[in-house]
């Protein structure tokens, strides 16, 4: 094996170890749990797991959110007309939460926030 080979493999090793410690910060880092449980409900799913890992109180203050948006959005979609406004409603909730979450701080959503925090508590 030649010495440029021996450079490129220990090269790679560090790269990968680079590559990996910053992925376990990533996904340690509560915020990006909750920002990843803004996104659909394979985010929330994903969220929820990363959150199993490792708890914390803001991923799971925003998981318990989104889930209670999510929730409503889905109740209000059987309802014709009325919940397909309303829904639009939801989405500026939803909105708030995501920007809520990108800020750093736990800020409950405008009239339902709290009452989502009480109800799903045990997540």
């Amino acid at each position: 094996m030649t010495e440029e080979n021996k450079n490129f493999g220990e090269d790679f090793k560090e790269k990968a170890e680079e590559f990996s410690n910053d992925a376990r910060t990533v996904l340690n880092d509560s915020k990006n749990v909750a920002i990843i449980a803004h996104i659909t409900i394979i985010g929330w799913i994903i969220a929820f797991i990363m959150n199993n890992n490792n708890k914390s109180a803001y991923g799971s203050f925003y998981i318990r959110q989104v889930l209670g948006l999510m929730l409503c959005a889905i109740l209000l979609s059987f309802v014709p007309v009325i919940g397909w406004f309303v829904n639009i409603g939801v989405f500026v909730l939803w909105l708030i939460s995501l920007v809520g979450s990108m800020s750093g701080e736990m800020k409950p959503i405008p009239l339902f926030g709290d009452l989502f925090q009480d109800w799903f508590k045990s997540l």
